[in-house]
């Protein structure tokens, strides 16, 4: 009998590491979850299978057939890219568009720029000079004349013109006057008078007769789309909403925990398949290796190997030096009759031509070389035996 007292249990918090627990799922889930399991996972494990062994023969053929292959047919189209235009084009580049570029920009050197710069040196330079020259003669002879001639010339008909733009302002400030107040008079003042008491009254009645139809219209347009409104909610909305409610939303509902559970346990049953796959997979492989691999192996290590080297040491080899014997042979009885064949060419041509004539020596200008300097000897005018 426990007589202590245990404390009380308190309520268990969620921390952010740990959520809270969900809501316990319905009874329709339970029911629907094991019997679709069951049936997605006897489809499924067939197809699974299927897929891990076309994904190993895939695997196969990619490393053993279609690599290889890609690698041979990549280095076999760029030795033809190479040959039909890498090639071509630069020998095209070094053997015909360099020598005719180079020889383009001698012409072009000989031909166009010493020309120019003959006739830019002794023709266009001192030309320039010249008419430089004259052109600061003549601005020289502008500027005198604009000092002397045109400046006092340009002042009085300056002082003529403010006179007659004088004379012409006070005569058409008077004609402004007169006409302003023509206008005033027979134009502003009547229409003032016009609108003030004749198309302000007819506006403001036609404005009055616009708002009182307008009200009006604002009515009846009213009362249709109330109309409307109510006649529209009976017959359509409501209907509509008595459907989504009771009958779309539940089947909705249904079909969403159908469908979720059918993804479970399509998720579920394909991981299942794959271990299953896996371990049907090691056994065969297990089984191949103990059927062929390893009768092949037994085979090689202790049958082929020794009759192998039995061979080897007794055919292969002895045939191997006799054919370095006889290719030496070969080659020794090649160089003498080469050398022979060299003799005979020499001696005939030494039979025909005679001896070849031999260089004479040319006598160098360097010194000859001296005795070795002792300490009686030596090398210097003053003291020369």
């Amino acid at each position: 009998m426990d007589l202590e007292k245990r404390p009380a249990e308190q309520p268990a918090r969620h921390t952010p590491e740990q959520p809270p627990r969900q809501n316990p799922e319905g009874c329709l889930a339970v029911a629907i979850r094991i019997p679709v399991r069951i049936v997605v996972l006897v489809l499924v494990v067939p197809v699974r299978m299927v897929w891990d062994a076309l994904v190993v023969a895939g695997r196969f053929l990619r490393d053993t057939v279609l690599r290889p292959v890609g690698r041979a047919l990549a280095w076999i189209l760029l030795m033809i890219g190479r040959v039909l235009f890498v090639w071509p084009w630069v020998a095209l580049w070094r053997y015909v568009v360099v020598p005719v570029g180079r020889a383009l920009g001698w012409l072009g050197n000989v031909l166009v720029v010493v020309p120019l710069v003959w006739l830019y040196r002794s023709v266009l330079t001192p030309l320039g000079h010249g008419i430089a020259w004259i052109a600061r003669g003549i601005g020289a002879g502008l500027a005198w004349m604009y000092t002397r001639l045109l400046t006092p010339v340009g002042h009085a008909f300056l002082w003529v013109l403010r006179g007659v733009g004088a004379v012409l302002a006070a005569v058409g400030l008077g004609v402004y006057t007169a006409l302003a107040w023509l206008a005033r008079y027979l134009f502003v003042v009547p229409a003032t008078w016009v609108y003030e008491w004749i198309l302000t009254p007819v506006g403001h009645a036609v404005v009055w007769c616009a708002k009182g139809v307008g009200w009006l219209a604002g009515v009846i347009v009213t009362g249709v789309g109330t109309a409307l409104y109510w006649i529209a909610r009976i017959l359509l909305v409501l209907p509509a909403l008595a459907v989504w409610r009771w009958i779309l939303t539940p089947v909705g509902r249904v079909l969403a925990v159908v469908g979720r559970e059918i993804r479970d346990a399509l998720g579920h049953a394909w991981r299942v398949a794959g271990h299953i796959s896996l371990a049907v997979g090691r056994f065969l492989a297990t089984l191949f290796r103990w059927i062929f691999v390893e009768p092949v192996r037994w085979v090689y290590r202790t049958v082929l190997t020794p009759v192998g080297h039995v061979i080897r040491d007794t055919v292969l080899r002895p045939a191997a030096e006799a054919a370095r014997a006889v290719g030496r042979a070969t080659r020794q009885a090649l160089a003498t009759a080469r050398d022979s064949v060299r003799q005979a060419r020499a001696d005939f041509r030494r039979m025909l031509l005679g001896e070849p004539r031999r260089p004479e020596p040319v006598a160098h200008r360097e010194p000859t070389g001296r005795e070795t300097r002792t300490l009686g000897s030596s090398t210097t005018a003053l003291t020369k035996d």
